[in-house]
């Protein structure tokens, strides 16, 4: 087993089972993980010994349980824009284009840019006790990482749009019924069920995959996340996100002017 700071790599024949480990803070995404994770995303493209990752995250409540908003709370909207790029070339994009596939294993909470992560996976297999949702809109934000374009190429722009309008978090059976996950099975059986799924795929043409996995991402455009890196970058000029992010710091309801 390899190991890092942040995430932890244990190999299962040509399956790496790569695990982020903040379990104190379930997991959620900052600069140093993104840097890390994308690092080894950018290593593994030349590795080979692996032909596929199970991508999951440490402890009982939690996949990703969001981003660490306390790393970006006072910027403006050049560093927001600045944020949404980076991590979307350094890490989102990378894996989504990665010619090794990725699955999520999802148990707990996949929330915010922990649901973007799983996202820009290829495959995702959740928990039982799953529960999934974009809350960006709480923090007078919207998804940067991802989330608006990959979120309406998986379940319809239907049904996208009602999930981040509504900041909703959905149950494990619905996400099922949606597409969001392809299979739900307990959480006890969560890695075994991934692993499986994984070893099935590695087992299949290197080459294959690669070229499928690029026909697949070549159905949508890089307008879209253009836009949405636009559209999080000024967000973060609106008086909604400072009072968002004051409100979840300060552990209250946000009050927004509706402006």
């Amino acid at each position: 087993m390899s190991e890092t700071a942040l995430v932890t790599e244990v190999l299962h024949g040509r399956v790496a089972c790569w695990t982020l480990n903040r379990p104190k803070q379930l997991n959620a995404l900052n600069g140093a993980l993104i840097d890390t994770l994308g690092k080894m995303v950018e290593e593994l493209q030349h590795r080979d010994d692996v032909r596929c990752v199970v991508l999951t995250g440490s402890g009982e409540k939690a996949f990703v349980a969001g981003a660490d908003i306390k790393e970006f709370a006072d910027f403006d909207s050049v560093g927001g824009r600045k944020l949404a790029e980076h991590g979307q070339r350094v890490l989102f994009d990378a894996i989504a284009l990665s010619t090794k596939p990725f699955v999520a294993a999802i148990g707990g909470f996949a929330l915010g840019g922990g649901l973007e992560l799983a996202l820009s996976c290829h495959i995702r297999v959740a928990s039982s006790n799953a529960r999934m949702g974009l809350p960006e809109v709480t923090l007078g934000l919207i998804p940067g990482y991802g989330g608006t374009q990959r979120l309406s190429a998986i379940i319809g722009r239907g049904r996208a749009m009602e999930m981040i309008l509504s900041a909703r978090m959905i149950k494990a059976d619905e996400a099922l019924a949606t597409g969001l996950v392809s299979r739900v099975t307990e959480r006890e059986h969560l890695m075994e069920e991934a692993l499986r799924m994984a070893t099935t795929l590695s087992a299949n043409s290197p080459k294959a995959l690669q070229a499928a996995i690029r026909a697949v991402q070549a159905s949508g455009t890089q307008e879209g996340y253009e836009v949405e890196i636009d559209q999080f970058g000024r967000c973060f000029a609106n008086e909604d996100f400072k009072e968002g992010v004051a409100a979840f710091l300060e552990k209250r309801k946000p009050e927004f002017s509706g402006r």
